[in-house]
């Protein structure tokens, strides 16, 4: 456990030369085999999750991100009775999925236990009653070899919820990883990822979304907001095999879920979509154009 921190002290992210930070003092910090996770209460957010000093979610700020990566797939999807997650230690992707009725199986690879732990333990509201849903299925272990195992056609919807790419999470923005989890899909099915921020990490967000193009055929990039990470705005980029099938939430799915959520809504999804900025739009289609 790391030292508490007196009243008033500040917790950053580093970034580019900018910190990016809360008033918080330090609850828990442990070394894992993997990372440095550090467990915070902020004044403003609520408890929080750091990893390698980076920040991964907070009480107050955690549905800026679940919302819009779990619902413009499970909305889509042809069907959603089985779920992946790649990563998502802090059980809200997971939450947010067992929210539609029509999952019957979710598997959530999670490469370090001891987020796992420390998130039921301080965050307990992220993964709220995922972690007892009888849906859910835990492994711990690594997600890239998990993807590379599977069988073909074992999923309807592959949800990506890693890190920043370095460290353990570093394999989950290649070429090799995203021809796994497309092979994974079932017909009809939705791949989803986080892909950074265009303005923290451009050319990782811009790579990303190109890659995705090239490995299923479509894919576009959702814009939105956290505002506690590097610059605020953020990306989840949507793909598909067989066409842009995430861009249109079907009503029943989506009527069951609304009324629960604090950001998305068919609605909400149909402007972030569309938020694409104009240097992404020309950078993705130079890119495109390139031999």
């Amino acid at each position: 456990m790391g030292p508490q921190q007196p009243p008033g002290a500040w917790v950053d992210e580093e970034l580019g030369g900018v910190r990016y930070g809360l008033a918080a003092t330090v609850v828990e910090e442990h070394i894992s085999p993997f990372q440095r996770i550090t467990i915070i209460d902020s004044q403003t957010y609520g408890k929080g999750l750091l990893l390698d000093g980076c920040w991964m979610t907070a009480e107050r700020q955690e549905r800026h991100y679940h919302e819009p990566l779990v619902h413009p797939a499970l909305c889509a999807a042809a069907s959603i009775e089985r779920v992946l997650v790649i990563g998502g230690g802090d059980g809200g992707t997971a939450r947010e999925c067992l929210r539609h009725p029509g999952v019957a199986h979710l598997d959530m690879v999670e490469i370090d236990g001891l987020v796992v732990e420390l998130s039921r333990k301080h965050l307990p509201s992220l993964g709220g009653d995922a972690w007892s849903d009888p849906r859910f299925h835990l492994t711990v272990g690594d997600g890239i070899a998990w993807a590379a195992s599977a069988p073909d056609a074992s999923y309807d919807v592959v949800l990506v919820d890693g890190s920043d790419p370095a460290g353990p999470a570093e394999g989950l923005f290649n070429r090799s990883f995203f021809q796994h989890c497309r092979r994974l899909l079932r017909p009809g099915g939705v791949f989803a990822t986080q892909s950074e921020s265009p303005e923290a990490f451009r050319q990782v967000h811009i790579d990303t979304v190109q890659l995705l193009r090239e490995v299923f055929g479509h894919a576009d990039p959702l814009y939105g907001w956290v505002p506690m990470y590097p610059s605020g705005w953020w990306s989840w980029t949507f793909a598909c095999p067989d066409g842009p099938r995430y861009r249109e939430p079907l009503a029943e799915r989506a009527a069951a879920v609304a009324p629960g959520c604090r950001i998305w809504s068919p609605r909400w999804q149909r402007g972030a979509f569309e938020a694409v900025p104009a240097f992404v739009e020309r950078q993705l289609a130079d890119a495109a154009a390139q031999p």
